[in-house]
């Protein structure tokens, strides 16, 4: 299953040490679809912070425009990543759902 939302997160290409901030346009337990202006090519070794989930590794599967498809090497729990996160003052974060 795989859901539209919005969601920051941060990518590393591998052997690069600059932090990427890109868009999760949506996502599910094996993969993601991305969303920034970057230069990432398919077969790109990449790993991505995702809230509630922390670093993920995968590699590119496919770019188109600014867009491009993330294939995770291990199912993470997507739902998890969805879920409100806590701030420093005791406040649950609200995630951006696409209009």
């Amino acid at each position: 299953t795989r859901d539209s939302l919005f969601l920051l997160a941060s990518l590393r290409i591998e052997q690069g040490d600059d932090l990427h901030r890109i868009r999760v346009r949506n996502l599910s337990d094996g993969g993601m679809m991305g969303e920034a202006t970057l230069q990432i090519q398919r077969g790109h070794r990449v790993e991505v912070e995702l809230r509630n989930l922390g670093w993920v590794a995968g590699t590119v599967a496919w770019v188109q425009d600014s867009r491009f498809g993330i294939a995770f090497d291990d199912e993470v729990d997507s739902q998890a990543a969805r879920r409100p996160v806590r701030d420093g003052g005791g406040q649950d974060t609200q995630l951006l759902k696409p209009s």
